[in-house]
């Protein structure tokens, strides 16, 4: 068992290989519906092999989203430059958001935290800590660093960068849950994501 309580999980040579074969059955079946066999068959990888990293099938899909959550963290950072205009930059986390919220993935991710909540109450909490609170973190981070510059006048940068998520999904993510609205226009994104960064800025941003 690992410090906190929860299951330690083993890495190894096969332990990527496994996640990708995971990620294409969650998303094809949903968790429910992804057996075991689906899953190593399509990792290419014995069950055995698949037991010796993942004892229950509820970590490997947490270790799923985990890791789509962080590559795009990580994908999102690698295009920030501390020289950028800090609506410049907005407007590129807003997008990444955006595109994650609207996703096949994005979007069975949430409902399948939902759905299983009454089982698992943990796992919600779980995709939480790895992945919108990740995001909000790391654009906090940003908002202090662009204070000291004094690019931006906010007090507290933390439930800052939870108002701009939460613009980010404003009217798209209603929308999703109760399945209004067909697919989502170019012009659908681009209002959501103008209107974010616009109000943000006119919040927060610094006057001249």
């Amino acid at each position: 068992m690992a410090a906190n309580g929860q299951t330690a999980i083993r890495r190894g040579r096969k332990f990527n290989q496994v996640l990708e074969g995971a990620r294409s059955v969650f998303l094809r079946d949903g968790f429910d519906g992804a057996s075991v066999d689906d899953i190593a068959r399509e990792a290419e990888v014995s069950k055995a092999t698949l037991y010796s990293y993942f004892p229950d099938k509820r970590l490997l899909f947490m270790e799923v989203a985990k890791a789509e959550c962080r590559r795009q963290t990580e994908e999102a950072e690698a295009h920030i430059t501390d020289s950028a205009p800090v609506a410049d930059v907005l407007r590129l986390a807003a997008e990444r958001i955006i595109d994650f919220v609207l996703s096949d993935f994005g979007q069975r991710i949430y409902r399948i935290c939902v759905a299983e909540s009454d089982r698992f109450p943990g796992l919600g909490a779980e995709f939480y800590q790895s992945g919108p609170m990740l995001i909000r973190s790391r654009v906090a981070d940003y908002l202090r660093s662009v204070m000291q510059r004094g690019d931006v006048r906010i007090e507290d940068p933390d439930f800052a960068a939870e108002q701009f998520l939460q613009l980010c999904k404003a009217d798209l993510h209603e929308r999703l849950i109760f399945g209004i609205g067909g697919r989502f226009t170019p012009e659908d994104r681009q209002r959501v994501i103008d209107g974010a960064v616009e109000m943000f800025m006119a919040r927060y941003g610094a006057k001249s």
